[in-house]
């Protein structure tokens, strides 16, 4: 009986960790619709320069200086995604390992630990990378250009 109450209390425990998941989840289909809508804008702005030539000499070197934002910002959510995804990954060998310890009757409060705190640190990373993408986005962007023709 006492097997029982060890195992209800790991998934007791493992409850926040799921609902971590939940928001990792979350934070992943809000990084990967802003990559489609940057990789959108960038097919865009790419056969706008491809044309370019045909009709004058040059392209036009806003979008140029824009694409080359672009592939900033891809680069950026790319890596956050990837941190997310280790975050996940770490989540979820963290639940595999609380009940491994119990099943086994392991000690590995270390590893659970280590798990949790290479979680944190890359959903740290990963929202850190969100951060810059979305000043990029923002400050960087065709935005002020567009403020400054409202506002004539």
């Amino acid at each position: 009986m006492e097997h029982v109450a060890d195992i209800t209390r790991i998934i007791q425990l493992a409850v926040a960790p799921v609902f971590l998941l939940t928001a990792i989840g979350t934070i992943l289909s809000a990084l990967n619709n802003r990559l489609g809508r940057i990789v959108d804008r960038r097919r865009v702005l790419e056969d706008r320069v491809r044309k370019a030539p045909t009709q004058q000499e040059q392209p036009d070197p806003a979008d140029v200086s824009e694409l080359v934002l672009l592939a900033r910002r891809i680069s950026l959510i790319y890596h956050a995604i990837v941190l997310a995804i280790v975050c996940a990954l770490c989540i979820c060998m963290l639940v595999a390992s609380a009940f491994l310890g119990v099943f086994v009757e392991l000690d590995l409060a270390r590893l659970i630990g280590t798990l949790f705190i290479l979680a944190m640190v890359a959903l740290i990373g990963s929202l850190w990378m969100l951060l810059r993408e979305v000043f990029l986005a923002v400050k960087v962007g065709r935005h002020d250009i567009l403020v400054k023709n409202l506002l004539k």
